[in-house]
């Protein structure tokens, strides 16, 4: 199993820093989540993880290399990324999606093998899309087209699996199957998943690990129920709440405050006013 870090990491969109100076280390076998408000850096970092962006300054490293010095195909052999809203070229089935994942163990001199059919079967059958495999990716609906791309990614056969926003565009229930989905592949097969959420309370349930992402760096990371507080939601997201004990799982579960129909506050007044009448 990989150890993955930043040392020091500074990341810009020209003179705009993002991420500055960030040391972390990603826990090993376990799932972390990346919190924040919106533009805080969060999917910039998970892109400059998988070396899909330079750093300014700093480094990644995994394994005690910097991946800015590992080939292409060595470092997507070790990990791989699920970007936000992937775009499917028309018409490519989901079988052709799922074989594009072994392209890091192709060359001239190796061509398609049987382990890459099975890796490529075992991708399918663990994300329940063999049935779909003949199918347009485009044609199928979002957790399906979804579900998808992370059997591609499970192709691939690497340790470390980064999603960004792998839950976008998903109504509830095929946002909870991709999360018990990658759920297992942790528990079950010991894989990395380090991903960004925007839901804290999908996060608290998921998350061994997270890291909270403010001003340019880690304002907190920790398990949830160390670090997931009123203070924290305030700080972070700048929005009071109250943060309680999820009643099924025992996690953090944030409940924001602001308007919206109280019921408990209108059968509050109802009492009252039945109490006054009698």
């Amino acid at each position: 199993m990989k150890t993955l870090v930043t040392n020091d990491l500074t990341l810009s969109y020209g003179d705009n820093i993002v991420i500055d100076s960030l040391n972390i280390a990603i826990p090993k076998g376990k799932v972390t989540v990346l919190i924040g408000g919106n533009g805080c850096g969060k999917s910039t970092l998970l892109r400059s993880m998988a070396r899909l962006m330079k750093p300014k300054d700093g480094e990644v490293v995994l394994d005690q290399k910097n991946i800015s010095k590992m080939r292409t195909k060595e470092v997507a052999k070790e990990m791989a990324i699920l970007p936000q809203s992937p775009i499917t070229p028309e018409g490519l089935s989901v079988l052709q999606l799922v074989k594009q994942g072994r392209y890091p163990y192709q060359s001239w001199a190796k061509q398609w093998s049987m382990k890459d059919e099975e890796a490529v079967t075992q991708a399918l059958e663990a994300t329940n899309m063999v049935e779909f495999k003949e199918r347009p990716v485009d044609s199928l609906s979002g957790g399906q087209r979804q579900r998808a791309w992370i059997a591609m990614t499970l192709a691939q056969n690497t340790d470390t699996l980064l999603l960004d926003e792998p839950t976008t565009y998903l109504d509830m229930t095929h946002q909870i199957d991709i999360l018990d989905l990658l759920f297992d592949l942790n528990q079950d097969h010991g894989r990395t998943v380090v991903m960004v959420l925007h839901d804290i309370n999908l996060a608290c349930r998921y998350a061994d690990h997270i890291i909270a992402v403010k001003d340019k760096s880690v304002y907190a990371q920790g398990a949830p129920e160390e670090v997931v507080t009123c203070d924290l939601v305030q700080n972070v997201f700048e929005m009071t709440c109250d943060v309680r004990e999820d009643p099924l799982f025992g996690t953090p579960m944030c409940i924001p405050h602001g308007k919206g129909r109280c019921i408990l506050k209108e059968a509050k007044d109802q009492m009252t006013k039945n109490q006054l009448s009698s």
